[in-house]
């Protein structure tokens, strides 16, 4: 006959031990609720988790604002909220903010000077910035390049287009004939926030749009939603990449993408062969493309011996080597 076994729950050991199992099932059910591969979550344990985990916060709004150099009346409900609007889209599309930060990096050092040196305000570099991504993109319009030119505007500003040279893809001339459009827009209309809205949409229509409704601002203009957000989606690239942190990008120099040297190569004569060409000059066809996007074709004609610069990289293509010459690899980018 089996022998009975009395429990004794008053026993100290027993209960102590008691504790412990009950312990160690609350941390098994509360890991549970966690999501781990493989478990179940309840309905309302998931509620609680994704409660916990997972805030979207308003983008910060300045008190005061200036596009260059000239006041932007935030006070206006309308200016507050068509900003807003610019600051939400671009603060939570990460993935492109934080592209746009990686190209301005290695960008920003060669469109600044140029600007400073024609004196137009720096925030313009900005406008650049929303017109292409910092990309050499085509429009379905064909404007093209970092600045977006139009094939006959291209040319009006002294820029070469054609089938085998087209130096809308030239940033550094691309960003001189900018600075001359933008200058000879500003002596019209004495005001940059003007300028800025006539890039997109011509300085005819703006100055008919201000003529018809009676108005000299850029913020009292009612214009269609493309030209209304424009100024606005420059002022909130300008804001977010400013100041990154507030408007939670957090990256390390090192993640952005470096400036890398060139050296510049004239010619003056015809290139047969720009894959032979880049080979002697100790790169491929894909590099040298790459730094000069202006050249087109597989060979540079050149009948006219017209002189051409083009780059030629300096600095080695390993990502490490570029870190390694970053005295500021590891800190913490605080914006342009």
């Amino acid at each position: 006959m089996r022998k009975s076994i009395t429990h004794n729950y008053t026993n100290p050991i027993f209960f102590a031990a008691a504790i412990m199992v009950a312990c160690l099932a609350f941390v098994l059910f509360n890991c549970s609720t966690t999501g781990e591969k493989g478990e179940s979550v309840s309905d309302e344990n998931y509620k609680q988790l994704f409660k916990q985990s997972y805030r979207i916060c308003n983008p910060p709004i300045p008190e005061e604002l200036s596009f260059a150099g000239e006041i932007v009346p935030i006070d206006n409900y309308m200016v507050r909220e068509m900003l807003e609007r610019e600051l939400l889209v671009n603060t939570y599309w990460q993935s492109n903010i934080m592209l746009l930060a990686k190209r301005c990096y290695r960008y920003f050092p060669i469109i600044e000077p140029i600007l400073e040196k024609n004196n137009v305000p720096e925030d313009f570099k900005y406008l650049c910035v929303i017109e292409s991504s910092l990309t050499n993109c085509v429009s379905p319009a064909k404007a093209a390049g970092f600045w977006q030119f139009m094939p006959t505007t291209g040319k009006e500003y002294g820029m070469e287009v054609g089938t085998e040279v087209d130096q809308r893809f030239d940033l550094a001339i691309a960003t001189e004939a900018a600075c001359k459009y933008l200058k000879n827009q500003y002596n019209t209309f004495k005001n940059w926030s003007l300028v800025a809205l006539s890039y997109n949409a011509g300085p005819g229509g703006i100055s008919s749009r201000l003529a018809d409704q009676q108005v000299s601002s850029a913020y009292d203009l009612a214009l269609n939603q493309e030209t209304g957000r424009y100024l606005f989606r420059i002022m909130a690239a300008k804001l977010i990449l400013e100041n990154p942190e507030m408007y939670g990008i957090c990256m390390r120099h090192k993640d952005l993408y470096q400036p890398i040297e060139t050296k510049v190569v004239t010619v003056n004569t015809g290139i047969a062969n720009l894959s032979s060409f880049a080979i002697a000059n100790g790169i491929n066809l894909k590099t040298l493309k790459a730094f000069n996007p202006w050249l087109r074709s597989s060979k540079l004609t050149n009948a006219q011996h017209k002189t051409y610069n083009i780059l030629i990289p300096t600095t080695s293509s390993s990502y490490a080597k570029q870190i390694e010459d970053n005295p500021k690899s590891d800190e913490l980018w605080t914006g342009f």
